[in-house]
């Protein structure tokens, strides 16, 4: 970070913001130091002097309901910013040279950045060991309560952030999604719809086809490349499983999509798949085929050996969209690379389905259950 200081100062890189990938580090490990500075100075003079009492608790106290964890949780809700900036920033010649300097840095120990990013987010987990301990080799009563009332508070504050920086990233996920997945109009999806002109634009203004990735409840299980196999041709679908649909959809690549000729540049979210960070730094992007399919009105069919041999499909299996009438209005037969890969789909989808179905019937029966009448009535 003072490298990257010492060179804005000298107006190189310029453009890159510090706190988008930095956050309040500088003042993290002041704090941090300030902490274990006061720790052990606090040990050495206990040790020196054997009849010195070890005063923790105001050390903890000052520190632990201080700022040592807000500190923390400001750097920790900023890191999946950071690490997403960081992909976009290391496509750059310029930031390369920067970064690759710094590597090579004796300090850094042969880590790279998003190593030292992270460094902080295991110091704060290890905190309550470090009272855990201290706990247990105190012998004062009301020192011990304190320390374990201290460490309660501490675990709690880790896990309200976990639940914050989990839904950050997912946040940061479905955002990414939304940009990538296409939602073609109904006319344009089946030729068999015909809408004038002139009711286009009402149908558009109405068509909310584009939020429903915007929940940030929904959960993506799984994703993948599959093989569509249709009467007359073989497509590349994009298949995604969320908790509570599945959405197919045909891959496209168009480098116009992000107004650039230098898909490089193109910013990936880190937590998505590989395989898509890949496709979406190719300029491509996903159109869906269909409407989504709500995984209560989904039924999946595995496609049986023997039919391999007779239309040359291999690791096949079927999905059957069925409407609210259990009329079957659509069905997708698909082809995995590998014997493992569909097995790991149809499971996915299997486990899905059950966990949907359970927590539906659960609402239903809670919806049903009513407080017992007074005695009164």
């Amino acid at each position: 970070m003072n490298t990257l200081k010492y060179l804005q100062s000298n107006e190189f890189l310029l453009d890159v913001d510090l706190w988008r990938l930095f956050a309040n580090l500088e003042e993290l490990n002041k704090i941090s130091h300030s902490f274990l500075k006061t720790f052990f100075e606090t040990v050495k003079e206990h040790v020196s002097k054997s009849d010195s009492p070890m005063d923790f608790i105001s050390i903890l106290r000052k520190f632990f309901q201080g700022d040592l964890c807000q500190t923390h949780q400001i750097y920790c809700l900023n890191y999946t910013s950071a690490v997403f900036y960081l992909e976009n920033l290391r496509q750059r010649e310029d930031f390369g040279i920067y970064l690759k300097w710094c590597e090579q840095n004796e300090r850094c120990k042969r880590l790279h950045l998003p190593e030292l990013l992270v460094a902080p987010l295991h110091r704060l987990t290890r905190y309550p060991l470090l009272l855990d301990n201290i706990w247990k080799r105190s012998a004062d009563g009301a020192e011990k309560g304190f320390i374990w009332s201290l460490k309660e508070k501490v675990e709690k504050s880790i896990r309200d952030l976990e639940g914050k920086v989990k839904w950050l990233d997912n946040f940061q996920k479905f955002r990414q999604l939304q940009e990538v997945i296409i939602w073609p109009q109904v006319w344009d999806r089946d030729k068999r719809f015909f809408v004038p002109e002139c009711l286009k634009q009402s149908i558009r203004e109405n068509n909310s086809s584009e939020n429903i990735l915007s929940s940030t409840n929904r959960l993506l299980l799984h994703e993948g490349r599959l093989t569509l196999a249709e009467s007359t041709r073989l497509l590349d679908a994009y298949l995604f499983l969320f908790d509570d649909f599945l959405l197919i959809t045909k891959i496209k690549r168009n480098k116009k999509k992000y107004g650039g000729s230098d898909t490089s540049l193109i910013p990936v979210c880190p937590s998505l798949t590989p395989e898509l960070q890949s496709f979406i730094r190719e300029g491509g992007f996903c159109t869906v085929l269909d409407q989504p399919i709500p995984l209560d009105r989904l039924i999946l069919k595995n496609v049986d050996p023997i039919h391999v041999t007779v239309f040359s499909l291999r690791n096949a299996f079927l999905i059957q969209h069925e409407n609210r009438y259990r009329q079957c209005i659509a069905v997708f037969l698909l082809q995995a690379q590998t014997e493992t890969a569909k097995k790991t789909w149809m499971s996915q989808i299997e486990t899905a389905i059950s966990n949907y179905t359970a927590h539906h019937e659960t609402k239903k029966s809670t919806a049903f259950c009513f407080p017992a009448e007074s005695s009164e009535i």
